[in-house]
């Protein structure tokens, strides 16, 4: 399902109506800030949890290969 010009140009006569002219770059500025800060916050936390998953795997111990001679 994607938008038509018709749409597109509907939705932003109600944007210029609702905010004016003025705000919408101030809003424009507000969501590009958001996303920028989205963006860094997922990325930290990947790294994060990739962090801690090799640590949990460092620490775990390994299981003792089966060696029938020892036996």
């Amino acid at each position: 399902m994607s938008l038509g010009i018709t749409e597109i140009l509907l939705i932003l006569v109600v944007i210029i109506l609702l905010f004016g002219g003025k705000r919408i770059p101030e809003i424009a500025r507000a969501l590009g800030r958001a996303s920028y800060e989205y963006k860094k916050a997922k990325t930290v936390i990947q790294k994060e949890t990739e962090e801690l998953k090799n640590a949990i795997d460092e620490t775990q111990e390994k299981p003792e290969e089966y060696n029938p001679k020892d036996v």
